[in-house]
């Protein structure tokens, strides 16, 4: 089905179970345990999606990561035994597509990859209408959802422009205050909820029938599109 980059010690029984897991569901699976290869085959030539431990040799998961973002936009999903609050920011806030923490179910990762995969097949084919968000390019910050008009905030605006924008993405807290914020230094995180909380409510207002922006717990929100 797809060609998978799997960035970890082979060694480890959860990547050996992994691996069996990911090519019986039909793709097909190369191992790298080696930061600074991986980036290299990444870079030169980019699976369908990369499985990505933090802990590597030579360059650490992260930074490749980084390095990886920069130039390309191929899922990639972390995978890490870190399970602080800080740490899967980061990964998140440098374009990670998802974060497993270990110890993890083989077969659950499976799942998250087969999602992220047609996640990421909707968002660079579809076009679609009945989903898209149309903003209008006048001077009180105008925007129409499935061709309701909305009355946004300039802040409200900017915010979904940034979760539309690549829909299913997780944002945390931090990515959308400098996102809505950019000349504010000293506002909370938590000033981003009540934002969100009333866009919420003027997008339910214009079309009530589906839940546009979901909260994930613990990291942030994410924009839905309506299924097709």
């Amino acid at each position: 089905m797809a060609r998978i980059l799997l960035v970890e010690d082979a060694h480890h029984d959860s990547a050996a179970a992994l691996h069996g897991l990911l090519h019986a569901a039909g793709h097909e699976i190369e191992q790298i345990g080696d930061g600074a290869a991986a980036l290299e085959r990444m870079l030169h030539a980019p699976p369908a999606l990369t499985l990505l431990e933090v802990a590597l040799p030579r360059i650490d998961g992260l930074r490749v990561l980084e390095a990886v973002r920069s130039l390309n936009d191929h899922p990639i999903i972390m995978l890490t035994a870190r399970t602080r609050e800080a740490d899967r920011l980061r990964g998140l806030d440098l374009g990670a597509d998802d974060y497993v923490c270990k110890p993890f179910s083989p077969r659950e990762v499976v799942a998250r990859v087969n999602t992220v995969l047609r996640r990421h097949a909707q968002r660079r084919h579809a076009a679609r209408p009945s989903a898209a968000v149309a903003f209008c390019a006048d001077a009180d910050g105008g925007a129409r959802l499935e061709g309701q008009a909305l009355a946004l905030t300039r802040r409200e605006l900017l915010l979904l422009r940034a979760l539309s924008g690549d829909p299913g993405r997780v944002f945390s807290r931090s990515t959308l205050l400098e996102t809505a914020f950019p000349e504010a230094l000293e506002v909370n995180e938590r000033a981003v909820d009540g934002h969100i909380k009333n866009l919420r409510r003027k997008l339910a207002a214009a079309a009530p029938a589906h839940d546009w922006i979901r909260s994930i717990y613990g990291v942030g929100f994410s924009f839905a599109e309506r299924p097709a």
